[in-house]
This record gives C-alpha cells, sequence and structure tokens, in this order.
C-alpha cells in the first residue's frame, strides 16, 4: 500500500493541477475580449493590432498546454470506456496503473526529450515574433510545451499513486468520482 507520504504526495499534486487549471481557464475568457477589441479595431475604427492578434495564439496555447493535467485530474480527456465506465473500482484501477506506466508516462518523457533542443534553442537566441510589431517571446511560448509534459506526468503520478492504493485495499479516490474536486492545499 502506497505510504502517507505517497498520498500526500499525490494530493499535492492533485492541488497544483488543481490551481493551475482553474488560473488558465480565466484565457478563456480574456481570449473572448481581445478577440472582440480586435474586431471592433479593425471594422469600426480600421485599425489592427499584430501584437493582440498573436496574444490570442498565445493565450489559447498556454490554456490548452497547462490545463491539461487539471484535465486529467478530473478525468476530461477523451477515453474509449465501453468497458471502463462500468468497471469496479479495481479493474478501473489496473487500467489507470497501466496506461500511465505504459503510455503516459514514456510519451511524457518523449515529449520532454524531444521538445528540449527546440525549446533550449528558441531560450538561447530569445527567439521574437517575426512580425515587427509582434510579441517577442516566442521561446515563453514553447516553453510552454515542456511545462505541458511535466504538468501531465506528475498528475500521472498521482494517478498511479491512487491506483496502486485501491489495488492495496483503500476506498476508490475523487479519480474515479469526477464530481468530487481535491482540496486546494496551495
Amino acid at each position: 500500500m502506497p505510504t502517507p507520504r505517497l498520498r500526500r504526495t499525490a494530493t499535492a499534486i492533485d492541488a497544483v493541477n488543481n490551481r493551475i487549471g482553474r488560473s488558465v481557464s480565466w484565457l478563456a475568457l480574456a481570449m473572448v475580449l481581445v478577440q472582440f477589441v480586435i474586431v471592433v479595431q479593425r471594422y469600426v475604427f480600421g485599425v489592427g493590432s499584430i501584437w493582440m492578434q498573436e496574444s490570442i495564439i498565445y493565450m489559447h496555447a498556454t490554456m490548452f498546454l497547462l490545463a491539461a493535467g487539471y484535465t486529467l485530474l478530473h478525468n476530461g480527456h477523451v477515453r474509449v470506456d465501453i468497458f471502463y465506465r462500468e468497471a469496479p473500482p479495481r479493474r478501473k484501477a489496473v487500467t489507470d496503473l497501466f496506461g500511465v506506466a505504459v503510455f503516459l508516462l514514456p510519451m511524457c518523457g518523449a515529449t520532454i526529450w524531444l521538445a528540449w533542443p527546440y525549446v533550449a534553442s528558441s531560450w538561447a537566441v530569445l527567439e521574437g515574433s517575426t512580425a515587427p510589431s509582434g510579441i517577442d517571446a516566442i521561446f515563453l511560448l514553447k516553453s510552454t510545451i515542456i511545462v505541458f509534459a511535466v504538468l501531465v506526468a506528475l498528475q500521472g503520478i498521482s494517478l498511479a499513486i491512487r491506483a496502486a492504493s485501491v489495488l492495496a485495499g483503500a476506498p476508490p479516490p475523487d479519480a474515479y468520482a469526477p464530481d468530487e474536486r481535491p482540496p486546494d492545499i496551495i
């Protein structure tokens, strides 16, 4: 059975992803507002802003990449659950543990491994927009790829800890009751 320390680690990971997911979700509202301003500027005043247009791309990418761990925490990712949905908690735990070990963690590792040179080369030159008045922070945008993989891997570790707890006889965690939310400890 996972130790209390491992269970506390899983709870801390859940809280981090919960906080980040809730925070970046506000970018959806920001994107709508910025897009509205862009449309008004263009069609009412005849003015365009490359910086504002690029900001929507930055917000969109940031929201989706940084909220992926939050989505995993709340069972929001698409899965083929013909068998999973009706499965008892122990079978769900075996499936989750297998999926994390065989698919999720290796994929996150590959993402970090493959993205690292791409992100590092962008940081080396502090890559910016090719447009003269664009956002000069492409290196930061590319960095969210690494953050995405780390957050999803951490959430996978939390999922594996909780699955191992179920297999050891503990009651099913919140991961099997999607309406429940982990406590915010940060």
